[in-house]
């Protein structure tokens, strides 16, 4: 199933291009009718993105309470939060350096000449702040918090409630059997959404070619091919860092996340791979506690294709107005960046608010945006994919570090998910599956 359904995407993808080019040629610029069709197709990967924030909040909450109820040690807990941030932040300035370092090596931006802005829309800046990061973790309401699909609020919510369990002991089993019986529950709807991504990814790639062409990808040939070239340079830094701890298994991680990363990359959403990743690094042997724990703090945290393409395109903007940035402002902002980054949960088109919020504190042209919001889905593509493989392998190197990683599965095996029909007591004294609990330590 999982190489059938690889294969699908691939195919999706394929043909999408080759859709979208055929309505783009044989349709005028402006043609209503190219609207129309790029529409329709469109529709497609709206519908999946609508599912997949369906799944999200759900599976989230349940994985995250139910994890931390069979864990049942605050210490364990605490040391792989604090690992997990300690990778987090290590990885988001090597990811933010990566990118100023390759934008004053290859200078995309020179000689562009900017010279009229376009309509760059609603973007909310003024949100952006430390405030603004500090509220917008702690949910004024749980249930709004699920509403909006706002991971890192549903992840404190969670946290409370998974630690709360623990400490009422036997009186919170029928909560932890009830979160785990969710859990099952929206990993088996997973199963079946996924089974429309490969018409999604066709729908996605096919609407963006019909409407903007393949020109499009021609025409800032140097910035995506540059951009790619670093997005690859920190996909071998990321694989080489987890290979010292993974060793062989490293490219094993590869094969098994490659499902979500073609989903990512192809409808150029983060979100889109989240319920996949989760299964596939179930089959890699990550624990679903650990995993439940990690990936959605990561998805708040960890985003490294995002924050090298915030340092990239900043600078980019600049060389465009041939603006100079000396060396000691470019780390100025690559700080800037680092902070404000975390602050942008639940805020549209997040990288583009954080690039105007920092240009706009530096006093660069904000209007330089409009040169990259014609490309910005084919960059978010890898970006998004990027994010990914950056959350994939810390959730890995940090459960390996605990000694919790457990065997291999097969690619066609199920996931260890399948609830018992017998209970045991778990670490915490509670009535859980023992095998969604058990540890097996690999040396």
């Amino acid at each position: 199933m999982a190489k059938r359904l690889t294969f699908l995407i691939i195919a999706g993808m394929v043909l999408g291009i080759l859709v979208g080019w055929v309505l783009n040629i044989t349709h005028a610029a402006g043609d209503p009718a190219l609207k129309v069709w790029a529409d329709y197709l469109k529709l497609l990967p709206d519908v999946f993105l609508k599912l997949i924030k369906m799944i999200i909040a759900p599976l989230v909450f349940a994985t995250i309470v139910t994890g931390i109820a069979g864990m049942g040690d605050s210490a364990a807990l605490g040391r792989i939060g604090a690992k997990a941030l300690g990778w987090f932040i290590s990885a988001s300035l090597l990811s933010l350096a990566l990118g100023l370092l390759l934008v004053n090596l290859f200078r995309p931006g020179v000689g562009v000449g900017l010279e009229t802005a376009d309509d760059l829309g609603e973007l909310a800046t003024g949100e952006l702040s430390f405030r603004h990061f500090v509220l917008e973790i702690f949910p004024t309401s749980a249930f709004d918090a699920m509403a909006n699909n706002n991971i890192l609020q549903i992840l404190v919510f969670s946290l409370f409630v998974g630690v709360a369990l623990t400490a009422i002991g036997e009186k919170g089993a029928p909560v932890v059997k009830a979160s785990e019986s969710l859990s099952h529950l929206m990993l088996q709807i997973t199963d079946y959404v996924m089974r429309f991504a490969p018409a999604a990814v066709f729908g996605a790639l096919a609407s963006v070619i019909a409407t903007k062409g393949l020109g499009i990808v021609v025409t800032y040939s140097v910035l995506v091919s540059e951009f790619y070239f670093g997005l690859l340079l920190l996909w071998i830094i990321l694989l080489s860092i987890g290979a010292v701890f993974l060793r062989g298994r490293i490219f094993t991680l590869i094969r098994y996340i490659r499902e979500p990363l073609l989903l990512t990359f192809s409808t150029a959403s983060s979100e889109a791979g989240l319920p996949k990743l989760f299964e596939q690094l179930d089959r890699f042997g990550v624990p679903r506690r650990v995993s439940g724990f990690i990936l959605p703090l990561g998805y708040s945290f960890n985003l490294d294709g995002s924050m090298m393409y915030m340092s990239f395109a900043t600078l980019f903007v600049a060389q465009a107005y041939g603006i100079h940035v000396p060396i000691e402002t470019q780390i100025l902002m690559l700080l800037t960046l680092m902070v404000s980054s975390k602050g942008i949960a639940g805020v549209p088109r997040a990288s583009l608010v954080v690039i105007a919020a920092t240009l706009s504190q530096f006093g660069l042209p904000v209007e330089g945006i409009a040169l990259l919001l014609g490309i910005d889905t084919f960059l978010d593509m890898g970006r998004s994919a990027t994010n990914v493989i950056g959350n994939a392998v810390a959730t890995s190197v940090i459960t390996r570090s605990e000694g919790m990683l457990q065997p291999l599965m097969d690619d066609d095996a199920e996931p260890p998910h399948a609830p018992s029909h017998t209970a045991s007591h778990g670490r915490a004294g509670l009535n859980v599956d023992p095998e969604f609990y058990e540890d097996t330590r690999v040396s």
